[in-house]
């Protein structure tokens, strides 16, 4: 073989040999609703078999955590011990209405996979999520929203009572100081117990009654409840 040819063929087997490059990677995260906060945020970068959640299936310990109470710390146990990074709480607390967080820097290594999620306050168990989106390969600017969704861990009964630990019903608090109380409860007749797109809230204009302590001039939404930028570098 010429030698041009055979020193050729050694470069092309050792680049095909070489693990996918690392993206650094830049992202920022909107909150697009009107008056909904979302709990800390975890940005995470893992393979392709890992997920932080998935539509269509059982919530996980870690994942009902988050949801009903935003603790993040089991599912970001679950990213690292798996060999996955992480940015936990970029905005440093609670993301407001219309608020934003930027610049957020992520170095994914070797992982080709890219999620998030935070709960969605207030509400019983609905989370803003993004589930294993393929980092591209190109560098570039991209840019897309996320929906909300449902834990189907808990009965949205709409009422603030403090509950946050997994298994107890009813609302953290709503960040906003604009939640009502004394509510007497939605009757959530679903029977969804897999994760799945959240229907929104239901809500009254009754703050010190009523059936929710959600006020619907306030708290309703529809999809999508957040915009991801992520600039591939």
């Amino acid at each position: 073989m010429n030698i041009n040819k055979l020193t050729k063929a050694l470069f092309i087997t050792s680049l095909m040999s070489l693990p996918a490059s690392a993206a650094e990677l830049e992202i920022s995260v909107s909150n697009l609703t009107h008056g909904n906060y979302f709990t800390p945020l975890l940005i995470a970068a893992h393979d392709m078999d890992s997920h932080l959640f998935q539509a269509g299936e059982m919530a996980t310990p870690a994942l009902q955590k988050m949801a009903e109470g935003g603790d993040i710390a089991d599912l970001d146990a679950a990213v690292t011990g798996a060999g996955g990074v992480t940015v936990a709480n970029p905005a440093m607390g609670l993301l407001a209405p219309s608020a934003k967080v930027d610049s957020i820097m992520l170095d994914s290594g070797d992982m080709t996979h890219l999620s998030l999620t935070a709960m969605v306050l207030p509400t019983n168990d609905a989370f803003v999520g993004l589930d294993a989106w393929k980092i591209p390969t190109e560098a570039g600017t991209y840019t897309f929203t996320v929906n909300a969704y449902d834990a189907g861990t808990e009965a949205n009964d709409e009422i603030i009572n403090g509950g946050g630990a997994s298994g107890t019903p009813g609302i953290p608090a709503a960040p906003g100081g604009d939640g009502g109380m004394n509510a007497t409860g939605i009757m959530d007749n679903s029977n969804n117990d897999k994760v799945h797109i959240h229907p929104g809230v239901l809500g009254d204009t009754d703050m010190d009654g009523g059936a929710s302590d959600l006020d619907s001039r306030v708290h309703r939404w529809l999809n999508p409840v957040a915009r991801v930028t992520v600039i591939v570098k």
